[in-house]
């Protein structure tokens, strides 16, 4: 009897692994969902929307862009992880969030709720201002803020983003408090600095990069060195305050994919990274690359969690 029922499961195992890999090479057979959790506008959504054509191409299906924002970016996370594992759905992520909001908060998923499929670019966080802005360079930001603590308004893309961890490291490197004021995206993000709702935009470079010296001014930059896509924006660093900061955008699927349809994607990915096109059009939009497999890259988020949880257990942040 013990040898029948180990008979049973063991064929059990075959006919599922057998199922799932016909299912992964016949994949894909439909569209492909890539789930952004920002508004439209925003780095995150134009570079989902110029990987997405990239990857009609190599995998030979059509990919829809959705945006689902909200929340700081975790209802589009949250609906990967509770979507089927058969490949159709997949999110572009955005670090620090992928691996903060868990910390933060209940945000419907953790780290172990995805496969990891690949890292692709980094945008380096930055502070913008109007062309009208009284503040014409980093220091005045400075000393206006230890003149009046808590009343400047600083609006990021939402707690726990690349934007707001930025302004947390800027405040606790300069002294300084200012008043943080979150949003659904980029896009509604500039639009308050343009109105002058909030005076200071917590952008990446490469979002403010199109609009710097014709309505916006960039006074910063949170990368080691300048940008060889922005060489006239000066760096955090070089104005006496130490802060290096990015955002890192990358794509995952629910946890469980098939062996064969992660292959797929990383295979894709890997592709794609090293397109010229790619690259090239990754430059004009002012974002650096950052290529990482998957498996690479969930070593380097663990590493980062760890980090997040030293500083969320200093501080603790609500929408």
């Amino acid at each position: 009897m013990k040898l029948k029922h180990t008979l049973l499961a063991g064929l059990m195992a075959v006919a599922t692994t057998l199922s799932a890999n016909a299912i992964a090479q016949d994949w894909p057979k439909q569209k492909i969902e890539l789930i952004v959790g920002f508004a439209p506008g925003g780095g995150t959504d134009i570079t989902a929307r110029t990987l997405a054509r990239h990857l009609e191409r190599e995998l030979g299906s059509t990919v829809v862009v959705i945006n689902r924002p909200g929340a700081s970016g975790s209802i589009g996370l949250s609906h990967v992880a509770r979507a089927k594992p058969d490949g159709y759905t997949i999110g572009m992520t955005n670090m620090p969030g992928l691996v903060s909001l868990p910390i933060e908060r209940e945000a419907g998923f953790t780290l172990d709720s995805f496969s990891y499929l690949g890292n692709l670019v980094r945008d380096p966080s930055g502070f913008s201002v109007t062309l009208n802005s009284k503040y014409e360079t980093l220091q005045d930001i400075i000393d206006d803020a230890k003149q009046r603590p808590g009343e400047i308004n600083y609006g990021s893309t939402g707690v726990g983003t690349d934007d707001h961890l930025a302004l947390v490291l800027f405040e606790r490197a300069t002294g300084t408090q200012m008043n943080h004021v979150p949003y659904n995206g980029a896009g509604p993000l500039r639009t308050a600095v343009l109105g002058e709702h909030t005076e200071i935009g917590g952008m990446n470079l490469g979002e403010a990069m199109p609009y710097h010296n014709q309505t916006l001014r960039i006074l910063a930059q949170a990368s080691e060195e300048r940008s060889p896509l922005a060489p006239e924006v000066p760096t955090f660093k070089e104005l006496g305050v130490d802060l290096v900061f990015a955002s890192e955008r990358g794509i995952v699927g629910p946890k469980g994919l098939p062996q064969n349809v992660v292959e797929r994607y990383e295979a894709a990915l890997k592709t794609i990274a090293d397109n010229p096109e790619f690259q090239k059009e990754m430059m004009q939009q002012f974002t650096e690359m950052d290529y990482l497999p998957g498996d690479e890259w969930l070593t380097r988020l663990r590493a980062a969690d760890k980090d997040f949880r030293d500083l969320w257990a200093q501080q603790k942040w609500v929408d």
